[in-house]
């Protein structure tokens, strides 16, 4: 049982955070379904996931385990990678989206880059935040199955 709840409430705490990220999307900019599958924006996905998976990981293993450390350095890799390295792709998205107009070149040669790939450091606060209330939630729920 307790294998089963390391890989299903980290997969499920994702699936209502991208959910929930597309109802805060929607309610602002209208439906669009392909936003339901994309990166950015409020609440980051990926820091409620490997959030999610380190406290999992945490109560069910120890904190003294090998495998805690594992995951809390992986969650930092990933937090680091949604905070600064995918923030500096869409920079670049948007530089070359600029420089793409400004020489008036052929849309369907060079296609607009999308320029929200990364988090601002409050999505993905937000993200943990949100991660780590529904991790404790559910496993304050799988105690009752």
């Amino acid at each position: 049982m307790d294998i089963l709840l390391i890989v299903y409430i980290p997969i499920l705490v994702g699936v209502i955070t991208q959910l929930t990220k597309f109802i805060i999307f929607s309610i602002k900019h209208g439906i669009k379904w392909n936003y339901l599958f994309t990166h950015g924006h409020m609440p980051s996905m990926h820091s409620a996931l490997v959030t999610s998976l380190t406290i999992v990981i945490g109560y069910l293993e120890g904190m003294n385990s090998g495998i805690f450390a594992f995951s809390l350095v992986f969650a930092l890799i990933i937090l680091d990678d949604a905070l600064r390295i995918r923030m500096h792709l869409g920079d670049q998205g948007r530089y070359l989206n600029m420089l793409v107009q400004t020489l008036n070149l052929d849309d369907k040669k060079y296609p607009r880059l999308k320029e929200r790939v990364g988090h601002r450091w409050q999505e993905v606060l937000v993200g943990v935040i949100y991660g780590a209330t529904l991790t404790i939630l559910l496993i304050y729920l799988t105690k009752f199955v």
